[in-house]
C-alpha cells in the first residue's frame, strides 16, 4: 500500500491535472472520468480483445434491473432506452433462471463526423436471475414501455385460511 501511495498516486494526480493527458477543456473536478484515454493514442489498444471485454463487462454492469415480488408475480424492470422489443430476448434457462439479453448496436456515423464524448454503452448485454421455487416459469410475460422492459413471472395464487 505504501508503494502505491508513493509511486502510483502522484502519477495519477499529475495525469489528472496535466492538460497533455486530459485536454484543456476538461474540468479538474472530473479528473478520473477519462483515466484510460491517454492509452487510446497507442496502437496496441486498437481492436484489442481486452478492450472489447471491458466494453462487454460495462454493458452488462450498466443494465440496471429492479426485481419486485408481489403476491401475484415477480416483476423485473430493466432500463433499456433506445431498444425495440425485437432487440431484447427474455427467456427461462436451466429450469429456474430468468435471462434478459440483447444488443445495443453501434451508431453509424460519417467519416467527417467527430465524436466529442461517448458515454452510452453499446454492445451485448446479459442479466440472469435465479427464480425462487414459487415462480411459475412456464408463465413468463414481457413488454417494453418507454424504454423500460417489464418481465412478469407469475406466482401460485395464495388461498386464504
Amino acid at each position: 500500500m505504501n508503494w502505491f501511495l508513493r509511486n502510483v498516486l502522484p502519477l495519477l494526480l499529475d495525469m489528472a491535472l496535466n492538460p497533455f493527458f486530459f485536454g484543456r477543456d476538461q474540468s479538474i473536478f472530473d479528473p478520473l472520468d477519462r483515466i484510460l484515454e491517454p492509452f487510446d493514442r497507442f496502437p496496441l489498444w486498437d481492436n484489442a480483445p481486452s478492450r472489447q471485454f471491458a466494453q462487454d463487462v460495462s454493458a452488462i454492469a450498466s443494465t440496471r434491473v429492479d426485481w419486485l415480488e408481489t403476491p401475484e408475480a415477480h416483476i423485473f424492470k430493466a432500463d433499456l432506452p433506445g431498444l425495440k422489443k425485437e432487440e431484447i430476448k427474455v427467456q427461462v434457462e436451466d429450469g429456474r433462471t430468468l435471462q434478459i439479453s440483447g444488443e445495443r448496436k453501434k451508431e453509424e456515423v460519417e467519416k467527417t463526423d467527430k465524436w466529442h464524448r461517448v458515454e452510452r454503452t453499446q454492445g451485448s448485454f446479459l442479466r440472469r436471475f435465479r427464480l425462487p421455487e414459487n415462480a411459475k416459469v412456464e408463465e413468463v410475460k414481457a413488454k417494453v414501455e418507454d424504454g423500460v422492459l417489464f418481465s412478469y413471472v407469475c406466482r401460485p395464487q395464495m388461498r386464504g385460511f
